[in-house]
């Protein structure tokens, strides 16, 4: 059965006629936009008990401790805004008349588009709540983009997030998925990005972090998820910004597992040829999920147990997993890009590229323009392509960027971006490794 979605007015009223909800709203930047859903549906006094905005970072520091990397839109500035806040509602509401609240604080620290529209609009929301009245906190803490071009609507969507929050802590965390889905009700498609969440917390202790993040991704709220060797998912910009990365693309369900041994050398031929000191290197195992959403769009959750066991897999061999729905490299490339990085390469088989250039897998006339799309959305984002070989089953012979079949209409391009080092094949392989085509 399709779950109901409330309007945010409605989700309000709801929370603030419920005698059991109370807590504090800490908001920094875009206004306070939430408390003020809250104030607008009526009853507020049900439910807050204190609003606060310490726009000014001098009175800010002097609230919730100096931010040691001066960036204040963060996961670190969110979780001491939540931790202090909170603390304050314990020691504060100890009489009686709290005996049978269970409190909360929501926090959220937003930069929305500035006056010039050059900045990163983006944020940090969270909420740390009781389930129970007196029992320990729960947290949930996401990391949103805000995609709208207009800075009025950017605040109306905050107000709606913050809203569809609360809601969800209080109401749908018996289911996680639909706490997750919950998140975007009333809100336009294409208006928001939700690209990290974080639980913590004893109703949370059997969430596995994996899935949720994953589950990110086939809803549409993210276009990719990245989990340290660890497990734990991490925020895109706050990883990658500014760094050297290295990709080796893997398919969904791939039966073989990577070919580790060509990706070593792609590693090392990239730093080599680049300069590339290792504490600036950041490597990354992809598991490409768009082709089981390309079979059907609501994926199952057998599927996202698998990705979450392949992502498992790979991580346990000490590496970076990276969990996307890019189907071609241009699109990763471009994903990318935003996170600005000094260098790029993406370890594929050359056999993927056999078939970009290779005009009888598309559609007549279409052709030209894929391929010009794929070379200009690729290589103009500082990207190289480190091709390893394949062993060709017909003639057994193995196959690089010197035999590899092109089209007669690609081939000058071909030539070009492997004369330029655009595209570049892996050195001093071992024979024994290369693996059947």
């Amino acid at each position: 059965m399709a779950r109901e979605i409330f309007e945010t007015k409605r989700k309000a009223l709801r929370i603030n006629l419920n005698e059991e909800i109370y807590g504090t709203f800490a908001e920094i930047g875009a206004g306070q936009e939430v408390a003020r859903n809250f104030f607008n549906a009526g009853a507020a006094s049900g439910t807050i008990a204190k609003t606060i905005s310490a726009y000014d970072m001098a009175f800010s520091d002097a609230i919730y401790g100096v931010e040691s990397s001066g960036r204040y839109v963060s996961r670190s500035r969110l979780r001491k805004m939540l931790v202090h806040e909170f603390e304050l509602l314990t020691e504060r509401l100890t009489g009686e008349k709290y005996h049978t609240k269970r409190l909360f604080t929501f926090a959220g620290t937003v930069a929305a588009l500035n006056f010039s529209k050059t900045n990163d609009a983006h944020g940090w929301i969270g909420i740390r709540f009781q389930h129970e009245a007196g029992g320990p906190p729960n947290d949930i803490i996401f990391h949103v983009r805000l995609l709208d071009s207009d800075t009025m609507l950017q605040q109306k969507v905050l107000g709606i997030l913050g809203v569809n929050l609360v809601f969800a802590a209080y109401y749908y965390t018996q289911d996680v998925q639909t706490m997750i889905e919950s998140l975007a009700d009333n809100l336009s498609p294409g208006s928001v990005e939700i690209d990290l969440v974080k639980l913590n917390g004893p109703v949370f202790k059997d969430v596995n972090e994996r899935l949720i993040n994953l589950y990110l991704i086939a809803k549409g709220f993210s276009k990719a998820a990245i989990f340290n060797p660890e497990g734990s998912a991490y925020q895109s910009k706050d990883f990658l910004y500014k760094k050297d990365i290295m990709i080796l693309r893997t398919k969904y369900r791939q039966k073989s597992n990577p070919n580790f041994d060509l990706f070593n050398l792609a590693v090392d031929q990239f730093k080599r040829n680049l300069g590339i000191k290792d504490n600036h290197l950041v490597v990354m195992i992809e598991v490409l999920m768009s082709n089981a959403l390309d079979e059907t769009p609501d994926i199952s959750n057998e599927d996202l147990v698998y990705f979450a066991e392949r992502a498992e897999y790979l991580c346990s061999t000490g590496n970076h997993i990276l969990v996307s729905n890019f189907t071609r490299n241009h699109y990763l490339a471009e994903y990318l890009a935003q996170f600005k990085p000094r260098n790029v390469g993406i370890s594929t088989n050359i056999s993927n590229l056999r078939n970009v250039f290779n005009s009888t897998q598309y559609n007549k006339g279409d052709y030209t323009n894929e391929l010009l799309a794929y070379v200009s959305g690729l290589f103009s984002k500082n990207v190289k392509l480190y091709a390893y070989p394949y062993l060709n089953k017909q003639d057994n012979q193995i196959i690089t960027t010197k035999n590899m079949p092109v089209s007669d209409e690609a081939r000058p391009l071909f030539e070009f971006l492997v004369k330029n080092d655009y595209i570049i094949d892996i050195e001093d392989y071992d024979e024994r490794y290369v693996k059947t085509v």
